[in-house]
């Protein structure tokens, strides 16, 4: 992937910060882009797509000085004034709006999964490596306390050989909340597949490598979900790991976030990151940002319960949301690494169609 060289981005003032459109200013807009961006280094929030009056409102009363217009054509007639286009709107627009940021020459990030079919996903990415421009996915999860503990813990051999990697994205709603993301609409991309199950995917495939088999157990529990709402995933990585991942709105009990079992030792987390919580509460990132409480830590031991203390606590790692930012700013000033390209991307997409296929059909899929 090519970045846009230093400078080079379609509206950057010399020396200025790179100027920002975001388009959505639903939950993804406005919890995790919108102040991730503002508290970002050389960017600056300049313009919020939203064409719901009440979101126009919020965003210019958490960030007085952005703009706000109601839809993606008003932002494009501006595209020479603007440096880096974010699609945080819903699934279904990921690929056409990303596109036409591409072909306006303006760099993009997503908000995953980028698109429906790892073969969109690729045409977006050869697209924007024609025109030497920045396409990023916005794959937070990598920068979850949990996840930057782990790979600490095996950068470190802490577990030895990993033979099983567990990982659980689970939820209690007993009740169906409706809209696009969990509409049974196969063109609206929902269901808890292609939403959470982006990120344990993206994760299992970070931390393990390439799939070589995929398969699936997808059902609809609840009345009136109209979309899957409860769902594994097993992986055979090509390495040998077996990745079991789940992904759950009907958890009446939550498991352990993770469960890593290798030949040396085990590591066993619960709970979430606390950064989700603390941007919908409306904290912003800074002092101690993204530390989390000391009863949570999770341990690392070898035959004995984590239950009953066995093992020992392992700290945990802060999480840190603002690093995706600052590398996309980075890659742009600079032409530092994209933090998370498409084509990795379409690879975690290649395993989620895999697994809907499995899950309908009943068999392992090959790779």
């Amino acid at each position: 992937m090519t970045a846009t060289p230093p400078g080079n981005a379609p509206g950057n003032a010399p020396g200025g910060p790179l100027r920002v459109g975001l388009v959505g200013y639903g939950l993804a807009g406005s919890v995790f882009h919108a102040p991730l961006i503002a508290a970002t280094e050389g960017l600056t929030l300049d313009t919020v797509v939203t064409s719901n009056p009440e979101r126009q409102q919020q965003a210019r009363a958490e960030f007085p000085d952005v703009r706000t217009v109601a839809g993606p054509d008003e932002l494009f007639d501006r595209a020479a004034e603007l440096d880096l286009i974010v699609i945080a709107s819903p699934n279904k627009t990921h690929v056409p709006l990303a596109t036409r940021a591409l072909r306006a020459g303006l760099p993009v990030v997503v908000d995953k999964p980028v698109a429906g079919t790892a073969a969109e996903a690729r045409e977006l990415a050869a697209l924007a490596e024609e025109r030497g421009l920045l396409l990023s996915v916005f794959q937070n999860r990598r920068w979850d306390n949990d996840f930057l503990t782990l790979r600490k813990l095996l950068a470190e051999g802490a577990l030895g050989d990993v033979w099983r990697f567990e990982s659980r994205f689970e939820r209690w709603r007993p009740k169906p909340k409706g809209g696009w993301r969990e509409s049974g609409d196969p063109a609206e991309i929902g269901g808890l597949l292609y939403d959470l199950g982006s990120h344990v995917v993206d994760q299992a495939l970070v931390l393990f490598g390439p799939a070589t088999r995929v398969y699936a157990e997808s059902v609809v529990r609840r009345a009136g979900a109209e979309a899957d709402d409860d769902t594994f995933i097993a992986i055979t990585h090509a390495n040998g790991v077996r990745s079991h991942l789940y992904v759950s709105s009907t958890a009446a009990q939550l498991g352990p976030r993770f469960r890593v079992l290798g030949s040396k030792a085990g590591y066993v987390k619960h709970g979430l990151d606390p950064q989700e919580a603390a941007l919908r509460e409306g904290k912003r990132p800074g002092p101690g940002w993204g530390e989390e409480d000391e009863s949570l830590w999770g341990r690392v031991g070898s035959g004995e319960s984590p239950l009953t203390g066995g093992g020992h606590v392992e700290a945990t790692v802060a999480g840190d949301y603002p690093a995706y930012y600052a590398a996309v700013a980075k890659a742009l000033l600079e032409g530092g690494p994209n933090p998370v390209g498409a084509r990795e991307a379409a690879d975690a997409l290649d395993v989620l169609e895999a697994a809907r296929r499995s899950a309908h059909d009943g068999m392992v899929v090959t790779l």
